[in-house]
């Protein structure tokens, strides 16, 4: 199915497919956008396009007194809403299974060990802030370490030829959400990847099966309890937003912050 130039609507935002940010999840996107549109509900249409990782039900299938991430470790189903914060969980259940599956693990390992808080405590915050906003990132060295220093100037503009060799894919759902309407602050919390061998010599595209098993085997409570992320401003991406063709997009310091 072609990406169509305007999405139909969920919750009343069309999203546009076409943008690069987008990319990885299109193909299916689309179609689960296009159930929605012709009755279905978000879990329906979720279900229609799922393999045999999860499924998906409506929210009224999890119960008032159980928490939703102990729910799907109990029961192998993720509780569905009809809007666009859960139409890109669902996205990211199916194009990162593994991925979703650890994280799940964790969380209910954490709900298990400390119970249900009003304060989650600092490895489930982690996880809820890799869950809903995180970005994985393959790229040479260089990048990895102009990023790491905030140094905005030399990863976007003086290293800008490197970007062919790298890779940024947005797993967060809420980080997806907020790009349906793009504004220059929406920003990632950045854990890198390394699935390939030579990142130097890196060039072409990390299939995302192949990404979701390599983070799904790499994360873990002890690194989350450090929160490994560093933040990455997306629409700084070169080829990703047309303003930052002019370099005086990146002189904006309420976005592009010097490291504290």
């Amino acid at each position: 199915m072609a990406v169509s130039e305007k999405g139909c609507c969920v919750a009343g935002l069309p999203i546009d497919w076409r943008r690069p940010f987008f990319a990885d999840l299109a193909q299916v996107g689309a179609v689960v956008e296009l159930r929605v549109a012709n009755g279905l509900t978000v879990s329906g249409a979720l279900q229609a396009a799922n393999g045999v990782q999860v499924s998906f039900v409506p929210q009224s299938a999890l119960p008032s007194d159980q928490a939703y991430e102990q729910f799907i470790f109990n029961t192998g189903t993720v509780p569905t809403r009809d809007n666009l914060h859960d139409l890109f969980n669902g996205l990211c259940w199916l194009h990162f299974p593994q991925t979703k599956k650890r994280l799940n693990q964790l969380q209910a390992a954490e709900i298990a060990r400390s119970g249900v808080r009003q304060l989650r405590g600092p490895v489930r915050d982690a996880l809820t802030v890799f869950d809903e906003n995180a970005a994985f990132l393959i790229a040479p060295q260089p990048l990895w370490d102009a990023l790491a220093a905030h140094d905005w100037k030399m990863l976007f503009i003086d290293l800008r030829p490197l970007w062919a060799e790298a890779q940024l894919v947005l797993f967060g759902h809420a980080l997806l959400e907020k790009l349906v309407s793009p504004r220059k602050a929406i920003t990632a919390h950045v854990y890198r990847a390394q699935p390939a061998i030579d990142l130097v010599a890196y060039s072409g595209r990390c299939d995302l099966a192949v990404l979701d098993a390599w983070v799904a085997g790499d994360i873990s409570a002890d690194k989350f309890a450090g929160k490994p992320f560093v933040p990455l401003p997306v629409l700084g991406v070169p080829g990703w937003w047309p303003e930052n063709e002019n370099f005086c997009f990146y002189d904006d310091s309420h976005v592009f912050r010097p490291r504290r």
